[in-house]
């Protein structure tokens, strides 16, 4: 919902008028004629959006970065992004008090006046009546000082600056730079609403039955399994630094733990006897679960990775198949599927494989086939796809209340994975006339296309990445 409902016309007459103030009634304006109410410190709360604009600049070199910030925010869907209209006529700043710049501070220029933050520190100028009047509860200028980039974030409400933001960026050519702006894009985020944000994410995902990874809006798409066979069931460890994937070898499935940092790759001990798929790691990523299938039937099984033994059969189909495991974020339990009342449903278990029970509740003879479980971040939900006439569509499982919900109805929607931030997730669509990847929101119901090719799915959201993983094909056996 938009926190401003000025038009466009008030707006533009907003900015006129405001630009064209003298000084000291601006700054009359700034302290006495607007009315904050107790907006001094806001809070984001759901369904409530704050106005964000991010102030207009070019040059300094950092075009590039204001771009992939500004997306980044856009994407967060956490802010109205509020878009500046161009111009001189825009006053950003208003003049600030007679002051002479001490050593070597760099100033920039922004619609053909001073910059309101010089490089990041000291008092604001900013002109907050104008900010206000369009609606912006923060104001982001990004700037350089030296070989630092300074995000200043102004709160328009309190009429200052917020935080401050200074980190060296590697060069743009570096496969680091992408990630460590997106890291600034979620500080932030961090810095308005106190909420971790999600940029510095990425999505594994299968196209041509090879493993890509892509960062999380839409940029950065690179190979990251070997070349040289079918790949499958991609998910990432829940400290980024490694994914676990299945190839198909001699008509068996193997799988395989990899090092984003290294590229280098280590087959999962006892597995490629069978058909081995849809590996996932528990929360300490010192035990991986995964589906076995063999002539007898397909069941969940676990392996201590930490040591390298032990593996152990968590489920007896005795006629029935149970796949695709998902642990919960404590680790104490795994959702997984099974045919067991005939058609494909959520099941859930102990980790240990005791007190299995029916977890998505469904209507005999009236609900479709339900598979793909993935459990929140959070611990609160669990998503998965049904069928529904026909078609596949995401669900979300309410694990407290057990209820669900249907997020998608148009098109063919499968495969929903987790964002961090346990409100947005990523899945395979054809809504558009052929299968991709799309994200939704699921806070504001929002949907945008992650990935404009065909033939990408099985998404796997990794966490938040601290750090800069890149990871080259190993063929080492």
């Amino acid at each position: 919902m938009k926190r401003w409902h000025v038009g466009l016309w008030e707006c533009a007459a907003a900015v006129v008028l405001l630009s064209n103030l003298p000084a000291g009634q601006l700054s009359a304006q700034d302290t006495s004629a607007i009315d904050r109410g107790v907006r001094i410190g806001i809070v984001y709360k759901p369904g409530v959006r704050p106005g964000m604009v991010l102030l207009p600049r070019t040059g300094m070199g950092l075009d590039s970065v204001r771009a992939i910030v500004a997306r980044d925010l856009d994407y967060s869907d956490r802010f109205e992004i509020i878009t500046m209209p161009g111009g001189d006529s825009i006053r950003l700043a208003t003049p600030s008090p007679s002051r002479t710049p001490t050593g070597n501070a760099r100033r920039s220029t922004a619609g053909g006046n001073r910059s309101a933050s010089g490089g990041g520190g000291g008092q604001s100028s900013l002109n907050y009546p104008l900010y206000q009047a369009l609606g912006a509860d923060f104001a982001l200028d990004i700037t350089a000082a030296s070989d630092t980039t300074v995000a200043t974030l102004h709160d328009i409400a309190a009429a200052g600056i917020r935080r401050v933001v200074k980190a060296q960026l590697p060069p743009a050519s570096s496969p680091a730079f992408r990630l460590a702006v997106h890291r600034l894009a979620d500080q932030v985020v961090q810095a308005a609403l106190g909420t971790a944000g999600i940029a510095a994410t990425r999505i594994l995902f299968v196209k041509d039955g090879k493993v890509y990874q892509i960062d999380q809006d839409g940029a950065g798409e690179k190979l990251v399994s070997s070349t040289d066979r079918q790949a499958m069931s991609p998910a990432w460890s829940q400290d980024g630094e490694h994914f676990s994937y299945m190839e198909f070898q001699a008509g068996k499935g193997w799988l395989y733990v990899q090092d984003m940092a290294t590229g280098k790759r280590t087959p999962v001990p006892t597995t490629g006897t069978a058909l081995d798929f849809t590996p996932a790691f528990s929360p300490d990523g010192q035990t991986l679960a995964f589906s076995r299938a063999t002539e007898e039937g397909t069941d969940v099984y676990t392996i201590n990775l930490k040591n390298n033994c032990c593996l152990r059969r968590l489920t007896v189909g005795r006629f029935s198949d149970n796949l695709s495991p998902t642990f919960s974020p404590d680790g104490q339990r795994i959702a997984f599927v099974s045919t067991r009342p005939g058609l494909p449903q959520i099941y859930v278990m102990a980790a240990d494989g005791t007190d299995q029970q029916l977890f998505a509740p469904f209507d005999y003879g009236v609900t479709g086939a339900s598979n793909a479980p993935e459990w929140s971040p959070d611990g609160q939900s669990v998503a998965f796809h049904r069928d529904v006439a026909g078609t596949l569509q995401v669900f979300v499982l309410d694990v407290r209340t057990r209820t669900v919900r249907q997020l998608t109805s148009v098109g063919r929607n499968e495969d929903p994975t987790w964002a961090p931030d346990s409100r947005h997730l990523a899945f395979t669509s054809d809504r558009s006339g052929y299968r991709q990847l799309w994200i939704i929101d699921l806070d504001t119901g929002r949907i945008r296309p992650l990935l404009q090719q065909s033939g990408a799915r099985l998404a796997s959201w990794s966490p938040r990445l601290s750090e800069a993983p890149t990871s080259t094909p190993s063929l080492e056996r």
